[in-house]
């Protein structure tokens, strides 16, 4: 059987809630339901379930995107924590052996990290994709998986972004270049 992981990206409360310091608003609000409900069959079913959140420092002049967004899920503060019902799912499971909790400082969820090391070592081939935003950490995520042979499903109804034509634009991009399955 084929083994499988979910990874849930930067569905925090700095990209989603209203008051967000970078939100995609509503978009990223409307999909809340079917995010916690995607992840919750991937807990249950033993399946590894990664929670892939962008983390940055205070005042950082070298981080690239200083320059192209404003200051966003800074280390320490509660832009980071995961967005509504979310957090409560990953508290509950935060020591279940499937669940894990990983920094990422990039778009994708691949770069400066221990990710692909953490999936091959448990045999996982397929990775599932869900969070925000569709058309820029999703997408490099999806990049990434892609040039490193996993196969990939993305949930069109648990991921979105800071415009329509972006999200659009991603959703085409995974089936059609990358060769992935969305699920809508």
């Amino acid at each position: 059987m084929l083994k499988k992981a979910l990874i849930n990206i930067d569905y925090t409360y700095d990209f989603v809630a209203d008051a967000g310091r970078l939100t995609c608003g509503k978009p990223g609000q409307e999909i809340e339901k079917n995010i916690t409900h995607l992840t919750k069959e991937f807990i249950h079913s033993g399946d590894d379930v990664v929670f892939a959140i962008d983390c940055h420092q205070e005042g950082d002049v070298y981080h690239p995107e200083t320059k192209l967004f404003p200051p966003h899920n800074i280390r320490g503060t509660a832009g980071r924590d995961l967005y509504g019902s979310l957090q409560e799912i990953y508290e509950q499971h935060k020591n279940d052996e499937n669940v894990h909790y990983m920094d990422k400082t990039r778009y994708s969820a691949f770069a400066g990290t221990d990710l692909d090391m953490r999936l091959r070592e448990r045999g996982i081939e397929e990775v599932h994709l869900c969070g925000v935003c569709t058309d820029i950490c999703v997408l490099h995520t999806a990049i990434d998986a892609y040039n490193k042979g996993y196969l990939i499903v993305v949930h069109g109804n648990a991921v979105a972004s800071f415009n329509d034509a972006g999200h659009k634009w991603a959703l085409e991009h995974f089936k059609h270049t990358l060769g992935a399955k969305v699920i809508l």
